[in-house]
């Protein structure tokens, strides 16, 4: 007897890789560009305009790539089989994001416990603290630089603490938003997925209202040294995380108005909620290691 086997969709060549590559370039680019700019406080510096440029093209790239998976997934063109690659995928690329952050704070890690204790001349390094930075204090926040340059901590409370709530409260809407699709109650599933984004939304609005306060108030800037770079490299990532999983929810929300997805086939939305809760636990581990101990 012949074996009947599945069919497997190979879709025709994208051009939204490379799209999405030459914005990456652009963000990155112009991002360093603007903190140049920014440092030397130039009004005019070309720097920002390139950063906006390469966020467009990441935008355009978003909608086009989602517009052909929503087609050739409404168009009947999957598999079983195909689905399971997708699971996959999404794996993996969690676990890039997982290493792409643990490297992040790694670097956390050893500038907290091992360069600044080296620094203050712990470990037979008392050389290094009367060559390198002498009568240099061995502490955490490190609100000083070697210029002089001095600065104050970012505390837990207030701001931070809100979006740590916020983001938690997310969460569980975002898992209620899910039970609703699993059960096919719509209006639950609608209802919970706007609460969702509307709280991701806010996250970003007072994250940005963080960095004014810091800029303005706390003195927190980029020239602050390494705990100045380790914050804003730590919470900027995130908040460019949160940024394209609230971008996500919005695609979800509206594919749900349209009428998409079933209990028994909805894995671009279930992976999105994988995606939610990951930078979740990303931040509850940046409220701990850098707002709070």
């Amino acid at each position: 007897m012949a074996t009947q086997h599945e069919k497997y969709y190979v879709p025709a060549s994208s051009p939204w890789p490379i799209v999405g590559a030459i914005g990456l370039g652009l963000i990155a680019f112009g991002a360093g560009h603007t903190v140049i700019d920014m440092k030397n406080e130039t009004v005019d510096g070309w720097g920002s305009n390139v950063l906006w440029g390469g966020i467009a093209v990441m935008l355009i790239m978003l909608f086009g790539w989602f517009r052909d998976q929503i087609n050739e997934s409404m168009g009947g063109l999957y598999s079983p089989q195909l689905g399971h690659s997708y699971r996959q995928g999404m794996s993996w690329f969690i676990f890039s994001e997982i290493m792409f952050f643990a490297a992040f704070f790694g670097a956390l890690f050893y500038a907290r416990v091992i360069a600044v204790e080296w620094l203050g001349g712990a470990s037979n390094n008392a050389m290094t603290n009367d060559v390198l930075w002498p009568g240099f204090e061995a502490m955490w926040p490190l609100t000083e630089t070697p210029g002089g340059t001095t600065t104050q901590a970012m505390g837990w409370m207030g701001l931070p603490l809100y979006n740590t709530i916020i983001l938690v409260i997310s969460s569980f809407t975002c898992h209620f938003a899910h039970v609703g699709l699993e059960k096919n109650n719509r209006k639950q599933l609608t209802l919970f997925l706007g609460i969702t984004i509307v709280l991701g939304c806010i996250f970003l609005y007072l994250q940005g209202a963080e960095y004014v306060h810091a800029y303005q108030d706390l003195g927190l800037t980029l020239s602050s040294g390494v705990y100045g770079n380790t914050f804003y490299m730590l919470t900027g990532f995130h908040g460019m995380h949160v940024t394209l999983g609230t971008i996500m929810l919005i695609v979800m929300f509206f594919r749900v108005l349209k009428g998409h997805f079933t209990p028994d086939n909805h894995f671009a939305f279930q992976a999105t909620s994988w995606y939610w809760h990951f930078v979740d636990v990303v931040w509850v581990c940046l409220f701990i290691f850098v707002y709070v101990i």
